[in-house]
């Protein structure tokens, strides 16, 4: 009885410590990310990818609030994720929608506003806002919007992918710009908000190489090793193992994949494993099917 309370104990512990730090991050990027559009973009009528950047265009025509914007907006998108995607995801999109929200009204009055060089406004809102939502994103969370809208999508139909709806759905927001602004220019910094943001966030992500190699110890190999082959379309080997300390047999799963699918695949084993060992290291060039071609 003793044991049992202590592993609850200990499994409380970890719970309460990973919800702490899970929040830590999520309002950290949350701040970074609206500091990077009230500061950089807002003056500069630039605007951002997704939910922000119509936002921030509702805000030049209206003067309405960008936070009240971005949550309102949000709302029914998230409301129909909660039916359709479920509540383990929907609940943390949420949650940080409305810091991210709060955010953006509570600090518009006390920062400071830059309205000196557009580009030089264009590389740092893309370097601050990538840096917050890097650290949303690594935490498990999304900041809603067109990611979520996205995820629907792919729901409704499998063939579409959900970075071409991303990518659509960003084209028509900066289309949108150059006109609410009058300004080519605008939509021009809007593009280049939107590259230095995702290089920013593939780097915090992934590292800078061409590609991952994870190994993963678990007690649930063959689930995960389908799961893998059946969503990324990636091969996996599957090699017998021993722990050094506890003599346990397990199996070890070795698979090589791109940068931008190991936060995919870390889902995709966390869904059957909720303990597993990773080991995830750079891979400088992965010769192979789906990769680079052999040479002779």
């Amino acid at each position: 009885m003793k044991k049992l309370f202590d592993e609850k104990s200990k499994f409380s512990s970890a719970g309460v410590f990973t919800l702490l730090a899970d929040n830590f991050f999520w309002i950290l990027g949350s701040a970074l990310y609206a500091s990077a559009v009230l500061i950089f973009a807002v003056p500069n009528s630039i605007a951002q990818s997704g939910f922000t950047g119509v936002s921030i265009m509702l805000n030049k025509l209206f003067d309405t609030p960008v936070g009240l914007i971005y949550l309102l907006l949000n709302v029914p998108l998230i409301v129909t994720a909660w039916i359709i995607l479920g509540r383990k995801f929907v609940a943390k999109t949420l949650w940080v929608t409305v810091i991210i929200s709060v955010f953006f009204d509570a600090l518009a009055p006390i920062l400071p506003a830059y309205t000196g060089d557009r580009l030089l406004a264009a590389l740092f809102c893309g370097a601050l806002s990538g840096t917050g939502l890097a650290l949303v994103f690594i935490r498990g969370a999304t900041t809603g919007g067109v990611d979520v809208l996205a995820r629907l999508f792919r729901k409704k139909w499998p063939h579409i992918s959900m970075g071409r709806v991303i990518m659509v759905s960003d084209a028509v927001i900066v289309a949108a710009a150059a006109l609410v602004f009058r300004s080519a220019e605008s939509a021009l910094y809007a593009a280049i908000v939107i590259f230095v943001s995702s290089r920013v966030i593939d780097y915090i992500l992934y590292g800078t190489g061409n590609g991952k190699m994870l190994m993963v110890v678990t007690d649930h190999a063959d689930e995960i090793a389908k799961a893998i082959t059946k969503e990324l379309k990636r091969g996996v080997t599957i090699l017998p193992v021993q722990g050094g300390y506890t003599g346990n047999e397990k199996h070890m799963l070795v698979c090589a994949v791109r940068t931008g699918e190991v936060t995919k695949l870390r889902r995709l084993i966390r869904e059957h494993d909720k303990n597993p060992f990773i080991i995830i290291s750079e891979a400088g060039e992965i010769i192979g099917e789906g990769f680079k071609l052999g040479e002779d």
